[in-house]
């Protein structure tokens, strides 16, 4: 291949979310099979790949800015762009002048292609699938390795059909398409065998894993006892080995509490969930197009915090949605000391044309919306003390992923970030990328100390 001979250097830059961080492991893979140098996306490159985002006109501009960025770096490189903001905005990305090669979501295989194919014609090139071609799961290979990680990422699902009325992530990843599970399991099998002791099994939506009309059919699962995500959970935690299985999300739209109760039953997944509330109100869940109640959100909690009392439940919480008044406000403020949220991740409504959300009345001034983020900020950190400190003397188990300062740092399976002294006789470096037994201590930081279990 030309690029082989000449030991081209690629770059990469990823925003937004931990599917994008897969898809940019992957592609960095295959460049390298192709021959390619993979170097830090701070080091002078031949080409640079932004993987973008278009959840928020922040993620839309943030593009736009590391796109000017690398050509700043080397005139001279190609610079191409793929991922959602590229997706659902083609045109924007293809009339900037520093840009050589757009793609969307759903042909990610094709860059190394058509990166050498532009190297030898000089021609820019630009492929966006139809939301229509989103319909097959095209992602190829095996993820084998992630660089400086204990945890490794699996995509295990691509697509979203909930069409929440804020969102344009559907519309820029396509239908539902569900992994072959075997194909997750034998990932997941390699990365374990190379000393990853944690899994996190992510998606567009990852909840919606397996439910495709056919799916068990079409992977001959018909024999299988379970339905959806639980279908490659119980494959995974069959798995031999020390390891850890992480859900990335669930939603509230698609499971219920009947569903995640049954989740608990197995050994490696660990107690920790992110579940996205988007509010507190039921008027503005309503309004959102999200299909449950605060009440049916808590009833989750409930079940979670009932298997262990010290159950990490992160979220997301969107203020400022079209319509939303301070009362529905609230009722968001209330239903976070109420679910006593490990973490609360704010974000104030960003108006994406195209979305239902964008057309709706009672659109709320900037403003106000960045004063209702203060608050729920506010309340997000009280809680989450709260929680910390309910945690202090429970006994958790710590995966090691660094010496940070004198301590050993990582996170508990309840997903608290920690801070370990390490165990007289045994040197830090030893440790990294092993569990400890610890006994919760004290806040500190983002997280807590801990003392190990001699």
């Amino acid at each position: 291949m030309f690029c082989a001979k000449i030991r081209m250097k690629v770059a990469f830059h990823t925003l937004g979310c931990k599917v994008n961080q897969y898809e940019t492991e992957a592609m960095a893979g295959q460049f390298r099979q192709a021959g390619f140098q993979v170097v830090s996306e701070e080091a002078r490159a031949d080409c640079y790949v932004i993987n973008s985002c278009t959840v928020t006109n922040i993620a839309d501009r943030k593009t736009r800015q590391f796109i000017r960025r690398a050509k700043n770096s080397n005139p001279d490189a190609l610079v191409c762009v793929c991922g959602c903001y590229s997706q659902v905005e083609p045109d924007i990305v293809w009339n900037m002048p520093e840009v050589d090669i757009v793609i969307g979501t759903g042909n990610k295989n094709d860059l190394v292609g058509m990166v050498t194919e532009a190297l030898r014609s000089g021609e820019r090139m630009r492929e966006i699938l139809s939301y229509d071609e989103l319909s097959d799961y095209r992602d190829r290979g095996i993820i084998t390795s992630m660089e400086g990680r204990v945890r490794a990422f699996i995509k295990i699902e691509e697509g979203c059909d909930r069409f929440c009325a804020y969102c344009l992530i559907p519309y820029a990843r396509g239908r539902v398409r569900s992994r072959d599970p075997e194909e997750i399991v034998q990932e997941a099998r390699t990365l374990i065998s190379k000393g990853f002791r944690e899994i996190v099994l992510t998606g567009i939506n990852t909840a919606l894993y397996g439910t495709e009309d056919g799916f068990k059919d079409k992977f001959g699962l018909k024999d299988i006892d379970g339905t959806g995500i639980e279908i490659i959970i119980r494959m995974l935690d069959e798995l031999p080995g020390d390891f850890r299985i992480r859900l990335s999300s669930l939603e509230p739209t698609v499971v219920d509490k009947d569903h995640v109760k049954r989740l608990l039953k197995y050994g490696n997944l660990t107690p920790h969930l992110h579940l996205s509330i988007q509010s507190g109100s039921d008027h503005v869940l309503r309004t959102m197009g999200r299909h449950y109640t605060a009440e049916d959100y808590l009833e989750i909690v409930k079940v979670l915090r009932e298997h262990d009392a010290g159950y990490g439940v992160t979220t997301d919480i969107i203020v400022g949605f079209p319509g939303e008044t301070e009362e529905d406000l609230r009722d968001s403020l209330e239903l976070c000391e109420k679910a006593e949220f490990l973490k609360v991740h704010a974000f104030k409504y960003s108006r994406r044309k195209g979305t239902r959300a964008y057309d709706m009345e009672d659109q709320v001034p900037g403003p106000v919306k960045n004063e209702r983020s203060d608050r729920m900020m506010e309340r997000g950190e009280q809680v989450r003390k709260t929680f910390l400190l309910g945690e202090v003397g429970r006994t958790r188990t710590l995966l090691v992923e660094e010496d940070s300062e004198g301590y050993l740092a990582g996170y508990t399976e309840n997903y608290v970030r920690t801070y370990a002294r390490c165990p007289e006789g045994r040197a830090p470096e030893s440790l990294i990328g092993q569990f400890i037994t610890v006994v919760m201590k004290d806040l500190y930081m983002d997280g807590m100390t801990a003392e190990p279990v001699e």
